[in-house]
C-alpha cells in the first residue's frame, strides 16, 4: 500500500497571466458590433509564453485571427510542479467591449 503524498506533492501550480494583449476589432466584428467572451485553449511553456492556442467557441467574423495574435503575446507565470516551472494547459477567457 503507497503511501498518501502530502499536501502540496505531486499537485501542478497552474500558471497565472502576467501581460495581456487586448485582441484588435475584425472589420466584420466591428460592423456586427459583436460585445462578447470568447473561450481559448493554450499550453503555457515553461518560459510562460502561449502555445497550441486554439479558440474553443469560435464567433467567427474574422476574430480567431485576431484572437490568436493577441494571446501568442500574453505573458504568464509559467505552472509548476513542486517549483520547477512546467508546461501546462490552460484555458483563458478573452473579452471584447464595444465602448
Amino acid at each position: 500500500h503507497d503511501a498518501e503524498p502530502a499536501a502540496g506533492q505531486d499537485e501542478v501550480v497552474p500558471p497565472t497571466v502576467l501581460h495581456r494583449v487586448e485582441p484588435e476589432f475584425s472589420a466584420e466584428a466591428r460592423q456586427a458590433n459583436f460585445n462578447g467572451e470568447v473561450r481559448v485553449s493554450l499550453v503555457v511553456d515553461e518560459q510562460g509564453n502561449a502555445t497550441d492556442i486554439a479558440v474553443i467557441d469560435s464567433p467567427g467574423l474574422g476574430l480567431d485571427e485576431k484572437i490568436i495574435e493577441a494571446v501568442k503575446q500574453w505573458k504568464f507565470k509559467p505552472g509548476s510542479k513542486d517549483g520547477t516551472p512546467v508546461a501546462s494547459k490552460a484555458t483563458i477567457t478573452v473579452a471584447f467591449r464595444r465602448y
